[in-house]
């Protein structure tokens, strides 16, 4: 069997189950399982036995292990351990491979929508290489924001600095940036206080969503080739998702407004700005990193801080834009 590498991460993991496994019923003994295994020549590839229910659904796992250490008598529904930690056939390898080493399972079911036992995946299938990325998905988090981790454990203050300055430039500069905004909007945060009070909410909402979307954008694009019509499916995705957002967000943040205040314009102001700010930011968490992947820079590392240097610039653009309009 092919080894499991990066380049099948974002492949279905239904694509590479095997069927090297012993499926019991709840109702059966010890022995039974025993005498079922011994006729199947049971290998040492299976550590676990799969318990099922009368619909053929995947109800426990047996550990070959405490399967041995049971009386003969006890039924497997005794004697499993549910619920089970299974894989969506639908799901992808990195996704198996990333449960795998969270549990450290050996072996991980793959079931079906209606949670019926289509086969198995196991640690043995992937690469060194595979199994050594996912299990430092924390670097990655930091690499969001631009730091290698494992650069900083590695070399020199001097180094580490050069490879974290950089990205430090782009907020500085988006921090200039939103700065001037709000400058040409003086005479209107005087006139009216709130908006000052909120800004800090408001951009706090539209960095967080755009993170999200971010994320889960990387996510998709581990190891794949990306395209304008999967970008253009990301980005329908997340619109519809992001109005939702945009909408519970800006609708309670504008009703504390206007609670506090009791301005009904200044309530409608902040919270329109917030859900257009929302969408906003969840399209660039989208747009963002699929156009560095495609100009085939790591967008891991580059996209975190253009990401929320954008959000901020957009969602003050937003702010008071909008709050000029409806106030002034």
């Amino acid at each position: 069997m092919q080894k499991l590498g990066a380049d099948n991460m974002g492949e279905p993991v239904a694509a590479h189950l095997h069927h090297d496994l012993i499926s019991l019923r709840e109702d059966q003994t010890v022995s039974d399982a025993l005498a079922q295994s011994r006729r199947a020549d049971i290998t040492d590839k299976i550590v676990y036995l799969y318990v099922l229910d009368k619909d053929e659904r995947l109800v426990g796992v047996v550990p070959v292990r405490r399967l041995l250490a049971s009386e003969p008598g006890a039924t497997m529904k005794s004697i499993m351990v549910a619920p089970v930690v299974s894989v969506s056939a639908s799901g992808s390898v990195l996704e198996a491979c990333e449960t795998l080493l969270d549990h450290r399972f050996l072996a991980l079911p793959v079931v079906d929508d209606e949670n019926r036992l289509l086969g198995v995946i196991d640690l043995s299938q992937f690469t060194d290489e595979l199994l050594t990325t996912a299990q430092h998905q924390v670097d990655s988090a930091f690499q969001l924001i631009g730091v290698h981790v494992a650069l900083g454990r590695r070399v020199s203050s001097w180094a580490s600095f050069k490879d974290r300055f950089p990205w430090l430039l782009c907020n500085m500069a988006s921090g200039t940036i939103c700065a001037l905004i709000a400058g040409q909007f003086d005479l209107l945060l005087s006139e009216v206080v709130i908006l000052a009070m909120f800004i800090t909410v408001v951009l706090a909402l539209g960095e967080s969503v755009s993170m999200q979307s971010m994320t889960i954008t990387l996510q998709g694009l581990l190891g794949q080739q990306t395209s304008w019509r999967q970008m253009l499916a990301a980005a329908r995705k997340e619109l519809a998702t992001s109005a939702l957002l945009g909408l519970g967000c800006g609708s309670i943040i504008g009703l504390t407004a206007l609670i506090w205040r009791g301005t009904v314009m200044e309530g409608v102001a902040i919270g329109a700005s917030i859900l257009l700010s929302i969408v906003s930011a969840c399209l660039l968490g989208v747009a963002i990193p699929t156009l560095i992947h495609r100009l085939r820079i790591d967008p891991k590392v580059a996209a975190g801080p253009i990401v929320l240097a954008s959000a901020d610039i957009v969602t003050l653009l937003y702010y008071f834009n909008i709050a000029q309009r409806l106030l002034a």
